[in-house]
């Protein structure tokens, strides 16, 4: 064989092995973005969420195997009593905690195995937290408490006013806005917690036992305003240990001992949204 044939050979060769390498590559590519769009197509997909504390013989299984998928613009409530799992359950939602095993994606992102540092950098960008206590900060104003997690996040002074006065109109508060939260009632300081919670306009609105420190009346309107926020495309999820409280939400998912027991969706939603609806008009 003559050497200019044996060049030619080499050549094929070569050329063969990158046409096969770039078909492989291909093939990777098509599968990495088929995953992709599949996550992309829930807001929160968790799978085989497992939390277990004192491995071992000891140990406390806090979430057994927990599977969850939530859509952009669902009001989901999650109800569960003391020791169930459900505040173990908040806190892998809201990336306080990380799991023992499974995933958490969150928005398309695997949040499961984040540091510390990351996970509070996809908090403040994610998601808005509505706690029972409130959480404000007793010598700013509400304006000032709204504006807080903007500073976090480096937006603009200019921004940021007018991001906390939009939020703080949103929940009928625009007139308190100069107000410390000893100047306000619960059902008050709560409605500055929703609009700290919804300024920044994250994807998730985690609404923890929202209406725990309320009476009846305050309650329905902290209720109201959640309502007001899902009709208005945002994701809100609800714990709450309360069956009430729970059916106000188009979902309903109860965990018992670590695991869901029933994920269903409320068949007196939409007539008490027919309701709800009527009353805003009236008002």
């Amino acid at each position: 064989m003559r050497a200019g044939q044996n060049g030619e050979i080499s050549c094929f060769a070569l050329l063969l092995y990158t046409k096969t390498r770039l078909e492989t590559a291909l093939q990777f590519l098509i599968i990495y973005y088929e995953r992709k769009e599949e996550l992309m197509e829930h807001l929160i997909k968790v799978t085989d969420l497992c939390k277990v504390y004192n491995p071992g013989e000891n140990e406390v299984r806090a979430l057994d195997h927990i599977n969850l998928e939530v859509d952009t613009g669902e009001f989901v409530a999650i109800i569960g009593q003391s020791g169930s799992g459900k505040s173990t359950f908040m806190n892998m939602l809201g990336c306080l905690d990380t799991p023992t095993s499974g995933t958490y994606f969150l928005n398309g992102t695997d949040v499961s195995t984040m540091t510390d540092n990351q996970l509070s950098a996809v908090r403040n960008k994610e998601i808005g937290f509505i706690f029972q206590g409130f959480n404000l900060i007793s010598n700013l104003t509400a304006e000032e408490n709204v504006e807080l997690p903007l500073i976090y996040r480096g937006i603009d002074k200019n921004t940021r006013r007018q991001l906390s006065r939009e939020a703080l109109e949103m929940v009928g508060l625009a007139h308190r806005m100069n107000h410390k939260p000893s100047e306000m009632s619960g059902g008050q300081q709560q409605r500055v917690a929703i609009a700290r919670a919804i300024a920044a306009k994250p994807p998730v609105i985690l609404a923890d036992e929202p209406t725990g420190n309320l009476d009846s009346a305050s309650s329905k309107e902290i209720l109201g305003i959640l309502k007001d926020l899902h009709k208005g495309g945002r994701t809100v999820i609800l714990i709450t240990h309360d069956d009430g409280i729970a059916a106000r939400a188009k979902r309903v998912v109860r965990i018992m001992d670590g695991k869901i027991e029933s994920d269903i969706i409320n068949p007196a939603f939409d007539s008490m949204e027919e309701e709800h609806e009527k009353g805003n008009n009236e008002e």
